[in-house]
């Protein structure tokens, strides 16, 4: 774990969740400039430009090997950059080591030693002078009550459980009082019943300080739930950045849509038709129309497009009513919801449709509809016409 403590005091995010420093009012906690990173002729970040604010919980999401992790290491210091600019509150932080950053840095490996008990694991590395004895104490109780890890003090990790250990973890970086904290996929490790408690944990915990958090995940749900603005990655570019639903609702690229919901996105290629005042209309390549309400400026009668709907969008019918007919192939019965597979001729792969009960059997002939509202259009370039 690396971590480090600044001579600035904690900052506060625009909703007043703590004070900040009168020299650092109006400062982004991190701005990158222009920020890249070559390994050779191996290019991993590309001119990366973002602005994460103070006390804000940002969230780094994308597929394996798009950069986040790298880009995390650079605002930590434990990677530079090959070109651009890092600042911190205000202070361009591209040579300074890592104890100058203020910030405290948590891995995916809780990296704790197993010679030492729980609280010798939240004292190391806390550097306080023998006279500042009483505040060191002060330190690890309150981070262990905090964490809810209180009644372990004594333990060593190999009497923790999964998610006890990486609260220990937490709580080291949580006694340094850094101005950022950095998590880089701390919840990998976990089951999937203690991801959701730790999730719902560390957005508690986040809340509760107030402090500047940037975290690194490749899971969607953590991603959405956690963040105040969420920032997709793919291939070393920034695809896009926002408040999660608004990303999820509004996605820019043709990868945004893709990447984030669960199940993904359908997706129907087809050409413009027709252009109104209130939209488009796509011939599908499958057969079919569908009308999609989205600025008609800039789009040309002819072009080539991919239509995007999400699962829980279509409209899913027995009967003749619907433009659009497919078979049912597959019905995946969770519960409170069912996804329905249908297969359309056509279309590469199955169309995707939640629903709460199934209306008939693997087999049968439905019709579906494609709400125009909820109609995403992507041009050849993969990015999005508007919403009105």
């Amino acid at each position: 774990m690396a971590e480090a403590e600044a001579e600035a005091k904690t900052p506060a995010k625009a909703k007043a969740k703590a004070k900040s420093a009168p020299d650092q009012a109006g400062e982004p906690a991190i701005a990158l400039r222009g920020v890249g990173k070559h390994f050779g002729k191996t290019r991993v970040l590309e001119s990366i430009d973002l602005e994460i604010l103070p006390g804000e919980l940002c969230v780094f999401v994308g597929p394996s090997g798009c950069g986040k992790s790298t880009l995390l290491r650079i605002i930590s210091g434990l990677e530079r950059g090959t070109s651009g600019d890092l600042f911190i509150f205000g202070r361009k932080m591209n040579d300074a080591h890592p104890s100058q950053r203020g910030i405290a840095m948590v891995f995916q490996s809780y990296a704790l030693y197993p010679n030492m008990t729980v609280y010798q694991n939240l004292e190391f590395g806390l550097q306080l002078p023998a006279s500042q004895k009483d505040e060191k104490e002060r330190r690890i109780r309150e981070a262990a009550r905090m964490l809810q890890i209180d009644q372990l003090l004594q333990r060593r990790p190999h009497e923790l459980s999964g998610g006890q250990r990486q609260r220990v973890a937490i709580g080291r970086a949580l006694t340094r009082q850094p101005k950022i904290f950095l998590f880089d996929e701390p919840l990998s490790n976990l089951d999937a019943a203690l991801r959701v408690s730790m999730r719902a944990e560390l957005t508690r915990l986040h809340k509760q300080l107030g402090t500047t958090m940037v975290y690194v995940t490749h899971d969607q749900v953590e991603a959405m739930t956690m963040a105040d603005r969420l920032v997709v990655l793919n291939g070393g570019h920034i695809e896009q950045s926002g408040p999660p639903l608004e990303v999820y609702q509004r996605p820019r690229t043709l990868f945004s849509a893709g990447f984030l919901g669960s199940p993904r996105m359908n997706f129907l290629t087809g050409a413009i038709s027709d252009r109104m005042a209130e939209g488009v209309v796509i011939e599908l390549t499958s057969g079919g129309a569908v009308r999609a309400k989205v600025a008609s400026e800039g789009a040309m009668i002819g072009d080539q497009v991919t239509v995007g709907v999400r699962p829980e969008h279509i409209q899913l019918q027995v009967g003749e009513d619907g433009p659009l007919a497919a078979k049912i192939a597959l019905i995946e019965d969770l519960g409170d919801h069912a996804i329905v597979h249908l297969d359309r001729e056509g279309v590469a792969g199955p169309v995707l449709v939640r629903v709460d009960r199934p209306p008939a059997a693997e087999g049968a002939q439905v019709r579906f509809t494609l709400p125009p509202a909820e109609v995403h259009v992507f041009g050849k370039d993969g990015l999005a016409l508007p919403k009105p």
